[in-house]
């Protein structure tokens, strides 16, 4: 039996290192916001020059400051809406208060989109191997997102195979080959032109041999206005139910956030041809169109799933609404 002194300090490196890797996480979520904070409170700080009061002008001006950091129009709305029903309803707000009241606002109706009670590198309890399709137009990181999620579930004790289903690109499956390799995981492939729907299901059938935890699948890049692309997808996850019945668990549709409102086109486009379950929203470093997270997550039924803030594989993380909010509004960072 160990001394109960070497049990505490193991429970304490344990808890010094989560902490740590937290603390390094928070720092990378605040500069992978940089462009947009900087954006939006520049403009945030121009509506209130020279008020003591929230008024209309103001709300005016704080309506294109978010416009502006692709918030979308009716997300920003919404957000004007709950501002002036506080106002009205506090009787006064001062200029000095807005920031603390849109981080209150924005916080609550972030609170009630939906939110996805696995939002972890873990799994459900009952479902091995965990199968994740991944969805989204070539160009939005979707292979690397793959890689980083695989990192990410194998760096919790995860066993993962991926599944490399997006035989239409030439590159895709080399791609995520290499990936497999740079995370220390298998992959199952064929040679490009093969029948994608038969990558997925060998790809479950060999997870299920093997004892997989989780399993992720890509697929082609498939563009929103070809529909044959589209009916791909259905046969993909019709072939993959006949192995596991209850498979795939989870439809993750990756979404640059670099673009801005076209994500938003797409995530219209995809929820409306494929049953999504979960969003991941990529390169909001070096971009100044952060907002588009708070529209997304208001605007579908769907919970934002995890986000991407950088280079490192450590850099997507699972999206947290508290301390995006923070780091998004936070002026002393």
């Amino acid at each position: 039996m160990q001394p109960f002194k070497e049990l505490s300090m193991g429970l304490f490196d344990k808890l010094f290192k989560r902490n740590k890797e937290q603390q390094e996480q928070k720092e990378a979520l605040d500069e992978g916001l940089k462009k947009t904070k900087e954006g939006f409170l520049s403009k945030l700080t121009k509506a209130i020059a020279g008020k003591d009061k929230v008024d209309e002008e103001v709300l005016d001006e704080l309506e294109n400051a978010l416009v502006s950091a692709d918030v979308g129009v009716d997300t920003t709305v919404a957000i004007i809406d709950r501002i002036e029903k506080r106002v009205a309803r506090d009787k006064y707000v001062g200029t000095s208060q807005l920031n603390q009241l849109l981080q209150e606002e924005i916080m609550g109706m972030l609170t009630e989109a939906p939110s996805n009670e696995f939002a972890t590198f873990d799994v459900p309890a009952g479902k091995k191997p965990y199968v994740i399709l991944v969805v989204g137009v070539n160009g939005v990181g979707k292979t690397t997102t793959i890689g980083k999620l695989a990192n990410n579930f194998k760096r919790s004790g995860k066993d993962v195979l991926l599944g490399a289903a997006d035989t239409f690109r030439a590159a895709a499956v080399d791609q995520l080959t290499i990936w497999s390799e740079r995370v220390g995981v298998p992959i199952v492939k064929k040679e490009m032109g093969s029948d994608p729907s038969s990558v997925a299901f060998d790809t479950v059938a060999s997870g299920m041999a093997r004892g997989s935890d989780v399993i992720i699948i890509d697929t082609a890049g498939r563009l929103h206005n070809k529909a044959y692309l589209m009916d791909e997808l259905g046969k993909i996850r019709r072939v993959i139910s006949k192995k596991m019945p209850d498979a795939p668990h989870e439809v993750l549709l990756v979404l640059d956030g670099s673009t801005g409102q076209n994500a938003i086109e797409q995530a219209k486009h995809f929820t409306a041809a494929t049953d999504v379950t979960a969003i991941a929203i990529t390169k909001l470093d070096g971009t100044a169109k952060g907002g588009v997270v708070l529209a997304i997550a208001n605007q579908f039924k769907i919970p934002v799933k995890y986000i991407g803030v950088g280079e490192k594989m450590e850099d997507l993380q699972i999206f947290n609404k508290t301390e995006f909010v923070d780091s998004l509004f936070s002026l002393e960072k």
